[in-house]
């Protein structure tokens, strides 16, 4: 995956290992199924009991296409795209699954629909003491030096948190953590939230979503607030997510962009319930 695409969660922290050989396309998808391509285990995204918000938006979707919805579940690691969208089952021949409900937008893995999400990364941080209060993220850097040494700011490498980090000085005290765990059961969101509980970090900077999600799931009981970024000339935070299917589908893509367009106002209802951090498109 391009460089740019390692900027986005746990689905995209694979970078170019969540390639695959393009596979030839026979056959179109079928009419009485929404065949889901999906992670079992990514929350806020995605997760084997339909508690994502992904899983909430295949749901309307499902419902207005009158189709049952079912999921092919791999998890978002190396070889993602091509056991999923790209992989057949034996000995039918149809590919195990259609549609995948959350990829960058443009995507050079899979086409795309129109995006459906446009969100920002974000820094979530415990409230108290020098960070009582921060409007923006920008504000770590009005504090006294002796404050701002003595912060620890989660930080996943090949994102642009490493980059904010490094171009402002604060490389020195990041907890740094690998773009992508080995193990599937550990995501950006458990690894943070572990450390937040155990008190090993002060901050950590996040895809918006679940920094949203962190927040809303253990803001009050760990004291946690978000400050998400705004635009930056040299840094991207922001980033738009569409669903990926795959090339030469053109009446299936027609048929998703018509819905999106038509449900913009649902989708974003689900978002908004998941307190996922939103820009206009």
């Amino acid at each position: 995956m391009a460089a740019a695409l390692t900027a986005i969660s746990s689905l995209l922290a694979a970078g170019a290992l969540l390639a695959g050989p393009a596979a030839p396309e026979r056959t179109a998808p079928e009419r009485d199924a929404l065949r889901v391509c999906a992670d079992p285990n990514n929350l806020p995204q995605s997760n084997s009991k339909g508690e994502g918000y992904e899983n909430k938006i295949a749901e309307a979707l499902a419902r207005d296409l009158n189709r049952r919805l079912e999921y092919t579940y791999f998890p978002q690691r190396i070889g993602f795209v091509r056991n999923t969208l790209r992989a057949r089952e034996e000995p039918s021949g149809r590919f195990k699954c259609d549609l995948i409900m959350g990829v960058p937008y443009p995507y050079e893995l899979t086409a795309t629909t129109r995006p459906y999400m446009h969100s920002t990364y974000a820094l979530v941080y415990r409230v108290g003491g020098a960070l009582s209060r921060l409007d923006s993220p920008g504000d770590l850097l009005k504090l006294p030096a002796t404050q701002r040494d003595s912060l620890r700011i989660g930080t996943f490498a090949l994102t642009p948190a490493a980059d904010w980090v490094l171009r402002h000085g604060f490389i020195a005290h990041a907890v740094l953590y690998p773009p992508q765990s080995g193990d599937p059961n550990v995501t950006a969101l458990s690894t943070v939230e572990a450390d937040f509980s155990a008190g090993r970090i002060d901050a950590a900077i996040l895809w918006g979503p679940i920094a949203g999600y962190l927040v809303s799931r253990r803001g009050r009981e760990d004291h946690l607030g978000l400050a998400p970024f705004g635009q930056d000339p040299t840094i991207r935070f922001d980033y738009e997510i569409a669903m990926g299917l795959r090339q030469g589908e053109g009446d299936w893509k027609n048929t998703l962009d018509r819905w999106i367009v038509e449900h913009q106002s649902e989708i974003d209802r689900i978002l908004t319930s998941y307190h996922v951090p939103l820009l206009p498109p």
